[in-house]
């Protein structure tokens, strides 16, 4: 948000917990992501403890289908234009893709 409000970019904050995107939206953004599409979904201590691993989020029907299910394993933040979306890591990446 912060590199946004610098660049004078008018945006939508959507916060996940709150109202996360279901699986038509997760498949819109993934057509549009320029990183792979596992790249969506966290592999921290909720990953581990649902004893996930690579093979259940191989393909994007898993994907979307995980992050349906745990919308807290969702990357973030995630960037998303008309025509690109973008993890927004490092904050570079955010720069880039706005400017």
């Amino acid at each position: 948000m912060g590199i946004a409000e610098e660049l004078g970019v008018d945006f939508d904050t959507v916060n996940y917990i709150q109202d996360p995107p279901d699986a038509d939206t997760l498949r819109a953004i993934i057509a549009k992501l320029e990183d792979e599409p596992t790249a969506l979904v966290r592999r921290d201590s909720k990953f581990k403890k649902l004893e996930l691993d690579e093979s259940d989020v191989a393909t994007v029907d898993q994907i979307v289908e995980i992050l349906v299910k745990h919308k807290q394993l969702l990357q973030r933040p995630l960037v998303v234009t008309t025509d690109t979306a973008i993890i927004g890591r490092p904050k570079d990446r955010v720069r880039e893709l706005l400017t």
